[in-house]
């Protein structure tokens, strides 16, 4: 008897990115070609128009934020093609309120009638990875309480489906707690964590090393990092760990936390030994591996409130639109199918209006295309 599995895809990619003053990133310019299915016929342009709630006018992370892996599944029982698409403004704040009616799906050019829409809140697996140590005595505290803050921060985003799993690093890694541990008994491991007085920061070795142990990690995951971004004594090299997080799969997010702690112990440009850390080379790095992963690098003036950032960092991990249709393509099991998804006027079939907070619309565009193997039975 065949059993009933979803098979995940991850070939290409599936986000939404408005580039510009709010316009949508073109990826084949069809959508006016194949009309949408007709909506509502008393609602006028302006009410078809996608609102974008107030946010503000800047991103809170810096740098670009890398390509995040498509999502694609198929039942091979049910010939059920599930896609999860990520949907952002050009700050990187998601979109709501885009409708059903609003998507047009189209395999190997067919347009899918039966498309059902969703707004996804996915539990995830998050592993935190912690900066304790440092060659100078002052600099190792410093960091070490500005660490174990960012870190008890974090808890207040923690759901109780959610899994955490926590290491921290100086000269090697240490495992705090494991994706197995109750959720309410973190607290206290954090603030119980013991701060060297002086160390190595082996940060390369320690980062290819958590980013192996997520990778048996299954369902939505990040690796989460507070750190500095100072690697001092590392068997590994910077392109070691710029290639490990592009293959991961798994995106990092970090979490800088240099300006406090130069704040912290009044670190200046004067001479001293402090004058030998490159703090513009770490941020450009821990940028790097951000991107490269599919993250975000956030780089706070200070660790006192962290809210914004958080709520950011988990709506960009957590929240998707789930897009799921019968796939119309028959019995040829085994050929790659394309699928491309775009944003449409229900009435008009042209693309989307998106409204800002200001009233002005534009229009959006084609965002989507992608491609899965359908399986005549589950693997693995």
């Amino acid at each position: 008897m065949q059993r009933k599995a979803w098979r995940k895809l991850t070939d290409g990619i599936i986000i939404v990115a408005l580039q510009g003053p709010m316009l949508l990133a073109v990826s084949a310019p069809q959508a006016a070609a194949q009309t949408a299915r007709a909506g509502p016929p008393n609602r006028t342009a302006a009410a078809r128009r996608i609102h974008i709630p107030n946010r503000p006018a800047t991103a809170l992370f810096q740098g670009p934020q890398g390509k995040q892996g498509a999502e694609i599944y198929f039942d091979p029982v049910t010939g059920l093609v599930t896609l999860k698409i990520l949907v952002q403004d050009p700050n990187g704040y998601f979109i709501p309120n885009i409708r059903r009616e609003n998507f047009v799906v189209y395999e190997d050019g067919v347009r899918q009638q039966n498309a059902t829409v969703e707004i996804e809140h996915a539990s995830v697996s998050v592993g935190l990875l912690l900066e304790y140590g440092g060659r100078y005595q002052a600099l190792s505290k410093a960091i070490g309480e500005e660490v174990s803050r960012t870190a008890y921060e974090f808890l207040d985003q923690i759901g109780r489906n959610d899994k955490v799993a926590v290491w921290k690093y100086g000269d090697t890694i240490e495992e705090v707690s494991d994706f197995s541990q109750a959720l309410d008994t973190l607290g206290s491991s954090l603030t119980g964590l013991w701060k060297p007085p002086i160390s190595e920061l082996n940060f390369y070795d320690a980062l290819i090393s958590a980013l192996g142990r997520m990778r048996a990690v299954k369902g939505r995951k990040a690796l989460i990092v507070l750190s500095t971004g100072f690697d001092t004594f590392s068997k590994a090299t910077y392109q070691d760990v710029l290639l490990a997080a592009r293959q991961s799969g798994t995106p990092i997010y970090v979490i800088n936390i240099a300006q406090p702690v130069r704040e912290s112990i009044g670190i200046g440009a004067g001479p001293g030994p402090y004058a030998r850390l490159d703090w513009k080379r770490a941020k450009k790095e821990l940028q790097g591996l951000a991107t490269a992963s599919g993250g975000r690098l956030y780089s706070p003036q200070s660790t006192l409130n962290l809210t914004g950032i958080y709520d950011d960092l988990m709506e960009n991990l957590r929240v998707r639109y789930v897009i799921t249709y019968k796939s119309t393509g028959g019995a040829d099991h085994g050929a790659r199918r394309a699928v491309r998804v775009e944003l449409v006027d229900p009435i008009t079939g042209r693309p989307l209006e998106i409204v800002d907070a200001n009233g002005g619309a534009v229009r959006s565009k084609v965002f989507f295309e992608d491609s899965y193997v359908p399986q005549t039975s589950a693997e693995g």
